[in-house]
């Protein structure tokens, strides 16, 4: 039982860990890999740690110590899928460009759309092609993380909404724009002008 205490110990310390880093951590206080297994059932049971994802966790109480911190959830959005960054309702709403209340943290990815529903939250993944995984950056802190710039957010948006653009006519863009309650008004001014140049430039390929 003293064993099993020390593992739970360490586990509250990390933001999220794998099966391989309990296994790591269980070696080293010299548990075998099926008494690991059995503690981290255990552990489960009592929601001393919660799942994830499939072989990834979280310490209950580190969770809940930093739940209210939305670094933390970009974090861990970023860590549910790699590579990530988060974007489109999620970013806009992070940058106060838009009044929508968004209870999904969306993130684009070149990898295939999936989304997570996790007692840590709800993450939705959207796929773009890998031309156009670009223009985030790593915002530093207590818990690092990527998103889109303002510009990107919102072509992401829109490149989801109208299906890649489709039918859509350069001229019509701010009236779209309009209609999706974002205010591009707020965006600085040189953000307005890599959003139209991003459109223009996926408009005539």
């Amino acid at each position: 039982m003293k064993s099993s205490k020390n593992l739970i110990e360490q586990l509250k310390s990390l933001p999220y860990f794998s099966k391989r880093t309990i296994d790591q951590l269980g070696k080293q206080v010299g548990l075998k890999n099926t008494t690991v297994d059995t503690y981290i059932s255990r552990f489960l049971k009592r929601k001393e740690i919660m799942p994830l994802k499939n072989g990834l966790y979280v310490a209950t109480d580190f969770f809940n110590k930093n739940r209210s911190d939305i670094s933390y959830s970009f974090y861990l959005a970023n860590i549910l899928r790699t590579p990530s960054y988060v974007s489109s309702w999620t970013a806009l709403q992070y940058y106060n460009l838009t009044t929508e209340s968004i209870h999904t943290i969306i993130s684009t990815t070149p990898k295939v759309t999936r989304n997570y529903k996790t007692k840590a939250g709800m993450f939705a993944y959207q796929s773009i092609k890998k031309e156009l995984f670009s223009d985030f950056s790593l915002v530093k802190g207590k818990f690092d993380f990527f998103i889109a710039s303002p510009a990107k957010a919102l072509f992401d948006l829109l490149y989801f909404k109208t299906h890649q653009f489709r039918g859509v006519r350069f001229k019509d863009l701010n009236k779209l724009v309009e209609e999706m309650r974002v205010d591009i008004k707020e965006m600085a001014k040189s953000d307005q002008s890599a959003f139209y140049a991003m459109v223009k430039r996926h408009l005539m390929i």
